[in-house]
């Protein structure tokens, strides 16, 4: 019965994970091409900041789902 609850724990994560994905594309430092440059402390800038951060905590929440989902399937 664990191994369920590890399984449903998993894809629930890695769906949350995808969703912040689609909404806030990779982080910048995982795409091709340049970052666009905003001086600093402009709300531009501020505005890419976190929605780098936003991104990353999908790639962590995706990555750590699909770890929990691996372990609840080989138990």
């Amino acid at each position: 019965m664990m191994n369920f609850w590890l399984m449903a724990i998993g894809v629930g994560l890695i769906f949350h994970g995808l969703l912040i994905l689609w909404v806030g594309g990779l982080p910048w430092a995982l795409r091709s091409g340049k970052k666009p440059y905003f001086e600093k402390g402009s709300p531009q800038a501020f505005q890419i900041f976190w929605l780098d951060q936003y991104s990353y905590i999908g790639l962590t929440l995706s990555g750590g789902g699909l770890i929990i989902l691996f372990n609840g399937w080989a138990i």
